[in-house]
């Protein structure tokens, strides 16, 4: 007898061992998903801002991009048969994949990971996914918040890689009105503009 498969009728019944990807890719759910530990969770819906904003960054950081890179959002990105994640922003290494072929990009392949926090994830993209990322070695975690003056706030992190775990980083930790980094590849971002209402 095969692998049990998830269906619309028993995505939510997981089973002791978890669901693995194979199992829950073709199931057609009428909401966002995530893979977590086995788990299929649903993703929260999000303001209007904060689909702006991931328009607007996806959208700078494209035109700023440099050699292998590319930009893509809503991407799933596979970190191990349990967990397949789709972070709101990916930079990725293209050299090597075929994008008409691929459905999730590999871990290893990731260069920036980009995570907007709304009320419904602030455990997983300030604690959770972070620690998901720096233990695949991700180099880059970005994670972008609104502030109480309706500010956008980007906190910038780089990967310790004898710890597997994100510091601050050194010289600009915490961008507000502007974002300038060089790394993965040089941008400027306006972020005042890019809120945008």
């Amino acid at each position: 007898m095969g692998a049990r498969v998830a269906t619309t009728e028993t995505w939510m019944l997981t089973p002791v061992e978890g669901w693995d990807f194979d199992q829950v890719r073709e199931v057609e759910l009428p909401f966002d998903w995530e893979l977590v530990d086995g788990v299929i969770a649903p993703r929260g819906r999000v303001a209007l801002w904060h689909n702006h904003v991931r328009g607007g960054l996806a959208g700078v950081l494209s035109t700023t991009e440099t050699g292998a890179y590319r930009v893509v959002s809503g991407q799933a990105v596979v970190v191990g048969a349990r967990n397949v994640v789709r972070p709101h922003l990916i930079v990725f290494d293209l050299r090597g994949l075929d994008p008409f072929a691929i459905e999730c990009v590999p871990v290893e392949r990731l260069a920036l990971v980009v995570e907007i926090v709304s009320p419904t994830s602030r455990q997983d993209d300030r604690v959770r996914k972070p620690a998901l990322f720096a233990a695949h070695k991700v180099p880059y975690y970005w994670r972008v918040e609104l502030d109480r003056d309706q500010k956008l706030a980007v906190h910038e992190y780089w990967l310790n890689a004898d710890t597997l775990a994100y510091f601050p980083a050194p010289s600009h930790p915490v961008h507000h009105d502007k974002l300038v980094t060089e790394l993965p590849f040089p941008v400027e971002v306006d972020l005042e503009a890019l809120v945008g209402f």
